[in-house]
């Protein structure tokens, strides 16, 4: 497996048929990609990188961003694709662009490069699910990282628990919302033109059935029933909260850090068609990104090892909002020295 749903952007990358790719993350939809696949994957700060274009899945947590063979490739290209567009009202003034990489680079000590930096470690990434061999390779990571100047401390994230749970209510109610539009009239393919659709019911139903696919249809039909009178409370508006919960927690674990360091996803890259039959199963390897999209803050994925098959182990840095630049030094950093 690639990854999903932007897994065909970072295979694209990692086979060197392009130099670099856009990628859509939604709950991890860049960075997990990336973390299978070997390359880099930056999940900007929601609110940075203009969406117009971008067939909205979950208008609360789309992100665009940049896939590519190295940090600063992709930070090069978060740099050309940032900032404010009349088209879109959530893209954010930024009055702070991001800088080249070799100016963040700049006035680094090659001795301690990581000095001045203070890393936090979520305990909860580090529980029950997690591949031996990836929590291997992230903390011998982490280790390199610590030895280079970088100062560690253990941060807990305690509501991630509950971060893929709520996740999976605002998803599939926002994907009701948003897909509501492809009903063969106005929007995407149609049954109308085939002339065996006896009115306009059976032209929603033929449509819908015949060219929304399976996992689609299930979010669809798990949103509109958390939406549905008498659920909305029970459902979106309790997730809603949950949401605001894991907010908090970045928020109070980045009073004390500067950047996070976890894997990207519990396991390698799983064989095509694996996990097809359980849903479930599938939805855990987003355990690790999907907190972030919540938050709105960015993330970044790299290589950091392989496993006993030479599957590729992803290494995810996570930042402040709109602190793209300390999360790009940190990996230019771990990119140039951790290998020295």
């Amino acid at each position: 497996m690639p990854g999903g749903s932007s897994g065909g952007s970072a295979a694209a990358v990692a086979a060197d048929e392009i130099i670099y790719a856009l990628g859509s993350d939604t709950g991890g939809s860049i960075r997990q990609p990336a973390g299978f696949c070997g390359v880099v994957g930056i999940k900007p700060t929601y609110g940075r990188v203009s969406r117009y274009g971008l067939m909205a899945m979950t208008s609360s947590l789309d992100q665009i961003g940049p896939l590519a063979k190295n940090v600063e490739d992709a930070a090069e290209i978060l740099r050309i694709i940032e900032g404010i567009d009349e088209k879109d009202s959530t893209s954010a003034p930024l009055a702070f662009r991001l800088p080249a990489a070799k100016e963040i680079l700049e006035g680094v000590d090659e001795e301690k490069p990581f000095e001045g930096i203070k890393i936090g470690v979520p305990n909860e990434y580090f529980a029950e699910g997690i591949a031996p061999e990836v929590e291997r390779a992230i903390r011998q990571a982490i280790i390199k990282m610590e030895s280079l100047g970088a100062e560690v401390s253990a941060v807990s994230l305690s509501h991630s628990q509950y971060a893929l749970a709520c996740y999976y209510i605002i998803v599939p109610s926002e994907v009701s919302a948003n897909l509501a539009r492809y009903d063969g009239i106005k929007y995407g393919m149609s049954q109308i033109a085939n002339g065996k659709s006896q009115d306009l019911m059976d032209v929603y139903l033929k449509t819908r059935g015949e060219y929304l696919g399976k996992e689609v249809r299930r979010r669809i039909i798990l949103g509109t029933y958390a939406l549905s009178a008498g659920y909305y409370d029970a459902y979106y508006l309790r997730a809603q909260k949950v949401r605001t919960l894991v907010k908090q927690d970045f928020e109070r674990a980045f009073e004390k850090v500067d950047i996070l360091v976890a894997p990207t996803s519990p396991t390698t890259a799983f064989k095509i068609g694996e996990k097809a039959d359980d849903p479930l199963q599938m939805y855990l390897a987003d355990i690790y990104t999907v907190p972030i999209n919540l938050a709105g803050i960015p993330a970044l994925s790299m290589p950091c090892g392989v496993d006993k098959n030479g599957l590729p182990i992803g290494l995810q840095i996570i930042g402040k909002h709109f602190d793209e630049k300390n999360i790009i030094k940190a990996g230019l950093i771990y990119e140039k020295y951790a290998n020295n």
